[in-house]
């Protein structure tokens, strides 16, 4: 190449300008992702630079000791096509050291993800419609006294601990962004969290301990965030919700391959719709 090029860990503010070129690409990320994001890893997420310019960029977070998960694969359009998209990755790879690692691919890049030695163990299906607006008396607004416990739940779902992303997460108390938690006999059953988006609203993570308690909070929420579309990304496993979301009229826009090198972590299969295609 005939610019020097350079990789490293970027800042947040780089890291909302990646965001940027996400939602240029049509992948719609939360006003507010930022923030949370970064907490999760400070240390991973990657920018390359040509000649002084941001080029390319790639996230691998470390979540745990035993897992990452990469997203924000993306190269700006003029240098495509030259390997900067593939140092980029080579780069964030090692950051994950010997943990396994998750990612969701669009599947023209499946057979590329592949040759790195992951493996398709399922999909996420981006939901996307309105739902039948009912407020609910049995969910609240997360509190300050509740995130460990919804902290402990997440990592249950998920089959691993994500402490410092979700903390960030779930401490996000924003005009754009809220975390509510569903109530049975006065305890917690389940959480989800919404947060606004370019266009509309995802509703990501979604944790409850069946469809009903599932239904009952997206319709909360659906009577809180009235102004767009709903935006939910359920793992293909999720067969009873996507059914219902389905027959509600929500269409998948598109469908991506959640894919692992390394151990696949197994849940507890209370997770009904993942936090975020970045992040996991």
């Amino acid at each position: 190449m005939d610019f020097p090029v350079e990789t490293r860990a970027m800042d947040r503010r780089e890291l909302q300008e990646v965001l940027s070129w996400a939602a240029e690409e049509g992948w719609n990320p939360g006003v507010s992702d930022s923030k949370p994001f970064h907490a999760a890893d400070p240390g991973g997420f990657f920018l390359t630079s040509m000649d002084g310019k941001p080029a390319a960029a790639v996230s691998v977070v470390n979540h745990d000791r035993e897992n990452a998960f990469l997203g924000l694969y993306i190269c700006r359009p003029e240098w495509r096509g030259k390997g900067l998209g593939l140092s980029t990755w080579k780069f964030g790879i090692a950051h994950a050291g010997s943990r396994s690692i998750g990612l969701d691919g669009v599947p023209e890049q499946e057979s590329n993800y592949e040759a790195s030695g992951f493996v398709k163990t399922g999909s996420s299906l981006r939901h996307e419609g309105r739902f039948e607006k009912r407020q609910s008396h049995n969910m609240r607004a997360a509190r300050p006294g509740d995130i460990e416990v919804l902290i402990a739940r997440d990592g249950r779902a998920n089959g691993f601990m994500r402490p410092l992303f979700m903390r960030a997460w779930l401490s996000e108390r924003l005009a754009t962004q809220e975390t509510r938690v569903l109530l049975r006999d006065g305890a917690i059953c389940g959480f989800a969290t919404w947060r606004a988006c370019g266009t509309g609203t995802k509703i990501g993570p979604i944790v409850a301990p069946d469809l009903s308690a599932t239904i009952e909070m997206i319709s909360d929420i659906a009577s809180l965030r009235s102004e767009g579309p709903l935006i939910v990304d359920v793992p293909e496993s999720s067969i009873d919700l996507r059914r219902e979301l389905e027959q509600a009229g929500f269409t998948i826009p598109f469908v991506t391959a959640r894919m692992y090198r390394g151990k696949s972590p197994q849940g507890d299969g209370t997770l009904q719709a993942i936090a975020t295609m970045e992040l996991g």
